[in-house]
């Protein structure tokens, strides 16, 4: 189960000389594709310049179960969300669209950063408000089986 963010047609400048997508290519898809779950969040781009306030990566795992080549399309799904005071931990997975096989996973734990003293800060209510009701509408289609990064939230 999962929550479908957006897809994504691989481009040629993402591949290398094996003939398909070069790993750091996935790793750039899904933070690209992450940012409409940021803005969503209030946490994005916007927030950074507006703000000040922002999400740094501190830990990711990724996996690379299948290839993908130039043209092919893939989507990108959350098939893991959670947080705490200050902390995001969420899974990603990419789905190469004709075969349906699974392309590639992410899972990736993010601090909340106040930008002007460049410290780890507390979300406010009313972005705490956004992940409460994205997990609550959509947990049914979470899990949180085959998770690497445990333990870090705080809760």
């Amino acid at each position: 189960m999962s929550v479908h963010i957006a897809n994504q047609i691989i481009k040629k400048e993402w591949t290398d000389y094996n003939n398909h997508m070069n790993m750091a290519y996935y790793v750039m898809v899904f933070d690209q594709i992450w940012e409409n779950m940021l803005e969503k969040f209030m946490m994005g781009e916007n927030s950074a310049k507006t703000n000040k306030r922002s999400t740094m990566v501190v830990e990711t795992h990724t996996t690379y179960n299948n290839e993908v080549k130039q043209g092919e399309e893939v989507e990108i799904n959350v098939t893991f969300f959670d947080h705490d005071k200050k902390r995001l931990h969420f899974k990603l997975e990419m789905i190469e669209t004709t075969s349906r096989k699974l392309s590639a996973t992410l899972e990736s734990l993010s601090l909340y950063i106040d930008l002007e003293k460049r410290k780890v800060t507390e979300f406010e209510d009313d972005k705490i408000k956004l992940m409460n009701n994205f997990i609550q509408e959509n947990k049914s289609n979470f899990k949180n089986d085959n998770l690497v990064i445990n333990g870090k939230l705080k809760k």
